[in-house]
């Protein structure tokens, strides 16, 4: 199973978790990237994230699937953020089920790196003094 949600709504970890939740599993990884207060010694104001939704989805199903082909996991949940997002606030979250733990570990890592080198998701950094996009490949 794989599910994908690009939304300008509140991420809730225990929706995601409930969704991967698989009985036949015995292993789930997680990652939740959540907004810094503090970038290049200066302070965070807010996020702005923009993106080419229809292309990001698509995207993040076919990193989805890389990932579940590579690594033989089960289920896989990505729900990113978009719009404006404040320190502590959670940007994206992944989830990924299966019955080792290696597998959902280097699935997780996979998908959070692959989704930061190759998705249409832009965000702009907002400072106390100044604002700067930062690049959509590291």
């Amino acid at each position: 199973m794989i599910d994908i949600r690009i939304t300008e709504d509140t991420l809730n970890i225990t929706e995601c978790l409930a969704l991967a939740q698989d009985l036949s599993s015995g292993g789930i990884a997680t990652f939740i990237g959540t907004v810094r207060n503090v970038t290049q010694n200066k302070s965070v104001v807010r996020l702005e994230y923009e993106c080419y939704q229809s292309m990001a989805t698509k995207e993040i199903k076919k990193i989805a699937d890389q990932a579940m082909a590579l690594f033989s996991v089960r289920n896989i949940v990505v729900h990113h953020r978009t719009g404006i997002l404040y320190p502590g606030d959670a940007a994206v979250i992944i989830v990924v089920n299966d019955g080792h733990r290696d597998a959902v570990f280097d699935a997780c890592r996979y998908v959070i790196d692959t989704i930061k080198k190759t998705v249409p998701i832009w965000k702009k950094e907002i400072f106390e003094d100044g604002e700067e996009w930062v690049s959509a490949h590291p």
